[in-house]
């Protein structure tokens, strides 16, 4: 029932959703926290990898992130911002900045609250950013 919400998607409002969405994780990580970035990640004094699959990977999981909340806000019916902002900061919250504070604290992240920080801002940013996007372009 949800999944036939698929066919009330609309393409335009996921590909602006997905350059948004993709060149706001440029901005995020190789401009504004690039820095901050390595350092919880423990490679301050590295260069980061630059092999597609950490170009590839992402614009996969981006897409998968902007049809997935195509699907609830066409099937929850959220047509207006304020609504769009309160899935938002629920999912935002709930699931996108949790799950990635899940994550980093392993023992594979020396410093897992400012990667979660940094991390956990561009998801909460990025699904209000998307939100918008699916609800102003019908």
């Amino acid at each position: 029932m949800i999944l036939n919400q698929l066919s009330n998607v609309n393409w335009l409002a996921i590909l602006v959703a997905f350059f948004v969405f993709f060149m706001l994780g440029y901005v995020w990580y190789q401009l504004l926290f690039v820095k901050a970035y390595k350092v919880a990640l423990g490679k301050d004094n590295e260069e980061l990898p630059k092999k597609s699959v950490y170009i590839i990977g992402p614009a996969v999981c981006c897409i998968i992130y902007i049809l997935t909340s195509a699907i609830l806000i066409y099937a929850l019916n959220i047509t207006s911002l304020w609504t769009a902002l309160e899935f938002a900061l629920i999912v935002g919250i709930g699931y996108l900045v949790t799950n990635t504070t899940n994550i980093a604290i392993n023992p594979n992240i020396p410093k897992p609250f400012l990667y979660s920080l940094i991390s956990g801002g561009y998801f909460l940013l990025s699904i209000i950013l998307v939100s918008f996007i699916l609800v102003l372009i019908k």
